[in-house]
């Protein structure tokens, strides 16, 4: 069976509408131009024999609200282009709010030398922030065997390798020393809520890496007492935060001993990402 471009776009489009899926047209667009193996300009080829199966069951899997980013198996944050698998979240525009403060709170870049991301999950802030700061060799850390493996293919991947180091363990345990830059990323979705999220996120992405208790901050209460002793002296620890969230995990920061730098906001004005360092630094 054969088609063409242009009719496979509009049939496709067709289909995602009606599952609901915003923009169909132009996912439509992104799912055959991963079918062919081209970009967007490729598409304008509409001589190009279209693979139809192949095209189909991606259009069937975004239907049923499979992220476009595990179905295409990549996705851009910051500089970077990074695999993903259902092993991880996938990284979100929301996150680089985590990398502009880091650049905010070192202006310096040659200051920073060593970088902590725990729940590394893609790698994406540990590598994003070493594109960042030239100087810094850093160590990602995630409770998933795959989910390291995963980011230490993303450090290849990115001409990071030889500066960055995946570990598979639970919050600090698998290391030693003390950084510049402490990064993460948590679980803070409450429980009760997760059946609630976009099907994208509820049945596809981990609930390990979504679920952050009854209130959405066990861990934050798990994390936070484990990070003074891991900074150097001017160190700086930079935590992603839910909606909601930044006088609770303030309150939770200052209890473990840190003192608040500054509260980021994202693109949609909620504060997205604490910026703390030691009372004693």
């Amino acid at each position: 069976m054969s088609e063409s471009v242009g009719a496979a776009l509009r049939r496709a489009a067709i289909a995602l509408a009606a599952c609901g899926i915003e923009n169909p047209g132009w996912e439509a667009r992104l799912l055959l131009g991963h079918a062919l193996g081209v970009g967007p300009e490729g598409l304008l080829d509409r001589a190009r024999p279209v693979p139809v199966s192949a095209f189909e069951q991606m259009v069937a899997r975004r239907c049923a609200h499979e992220p476009l980013a595990l179905i295409r198996g990549r996705q851009g944050f910051w500089t970077l282009d990074l695999e993903v698998s259902a092993d991880t979240l996938i990284p979100r525009p929301d996150s680089e709010t985590v990398i502009e403060a880091a650049c905010a709170a070192f202006p310096d870049r040659a200051a920073v030398r060593s970088v902590l991301d725990l729940g590394t999950g893609t790698g994406a802030l540990l590598l994003a922030a070493l594109v960042e700061f030239p100087a810094a060799w850093g160590v990602g850390v995630d409770l998933s065997p795959a989910a390291a493996a995963l980011a230490a293919r993303n450090a290849c991947g990115n001409g990071l390798g030889g500066r960055a180091m995946m570990l598979c363990g639970d919050w600090v345990a698998p290391i030693a020393g003390q950084f510049n830059l402490i990064l993460s990323n948590p679980p803070y979705i409450r429980t009760d809520s997760i059946a609630g999220l976009m099907p994208e996120v509820a049945r596809h992405e981990p609930r390990r890496a979504l679920d952050g208790g009854a209130d959405g901050l066990a861990a934050y209460r798990a994390l936070l007492p484990l990070l003074p002793s891991r900074l150097t002296d001017a160190g700086t620890a930079i935590l992603e935060l839910g909606e909601g969230q930044a006088d609770d995990v303030a309150m939770l920061a200052e209890a473990a001993g840190f003192r608040i730098v500054r509260v980021h906001r994202d693109l949609a004005t909620i504060e997205r990402v604490l910026v703390l360092q030691s009372r004693d630094g």
